[in-house]
């Protein structure tokens, strides 16, 4: 049975999976440079300080972890190893199962998340958000939990 070649994105397709490529890439890496040049923070260490300030007693276990900011369990651990080493995460053992371990928010951590907070907000409204008004927010958010499903899988 022969199979048929996939069909060529059309040019609206196109231009907006394009164009959704290059407004993600140029934003991380804008946000980026002003997390490190500001904090001393790279947008990924950012990201997991977010998800254990958000988090009950400021910990998750490093699948949730991996889960949350979608790297692999290797990814977020050489991540979270460097947390460790600048003293924004410790790591601790769950009593209940060995094979458990937990990434957990140091009060030298939610200082470093509460002193860039702004700087991301600052650089999320100026770079993203200013340029849509609330019909648009509400139409991008919606938008995007139509597509997280498929890709969050």
């Amino acid at each position: 049975m022969q199979e048929t070649a996939p069909t060529l994105l059309g040019r609206r397709e196109l231009a907006a999976w394009l164009g959704f490529l290059r407004v993600h890439s140029g934003l991380v890496r804008q946000l980026n440079a002003e997390l490190e040049a500001a904090h001393g923070l790279s947008l990924a260490h950012y990201e997991v300080l977010f998800y254990l300030e958000r988090a009950p007693d400021a910990r998750l276990t490093m699948s949730e972890l991996a889960q949350s900011v979608l790297l692999s369990q290797s990814g977020v651990t050489r991540l979270v190893d460097r947390l460790v080493r600048s003293g924004l995460v410790v790591r601790e053992a769950c009593a209940a199962d060995r094979r458990v371990m937990y990434a957990r928010l140091t009060e030298e951590g939610r200082r470093a998340f509460c002193d860039a907070r702004p700087t991301l907000i600052e650089g999320v409204r100026a770079r993203f958000l200013t340029h849509f008004d609330d019909a648009e927010l509400d139409a991008l958010a919606d938008a995007w939990e139509r597509v997280r499903p498929g890709a969050t899988d």
